[in-house]
């Protein structure tokens, strides 16, 4: 049985795990703590797939027809 690649499918967003510098610059500029921020659990199948941790930042790249690519960022819970 092969196992199905999630994040090859066209309608989920790139996942990348912060390191934990870049994810403090991140909330540094823009002004929010972990706790402000929106959360995905970690058993989330894309959290799995980039071996994300409880307390860990994913930056998510969505694809816009009108901004051409967005940027959003959720804490691992």
């Amino acid at each position: 049985m092969t196992r199905l690649d999630v994040s090859k499918h066209v309608l989920v967003s790139t996942h990348v795990l912060l390191q934990k510098e870049e994810a403090e610059r991140v909330l540094k500029e823009l002004g929010v703590t972990l706790d402000d921020l929106p959360k995905i659990s970690a058993r989330d199948p894309m959290a799995k797939y980039v071996k994300a941790k409880k307390g860990d930042v994913i930056k998510l790249i969505r694809k816009s027809p009108t901004a051409g690519q967005s940027l959003a960022y959720r804490v691992v819970v």
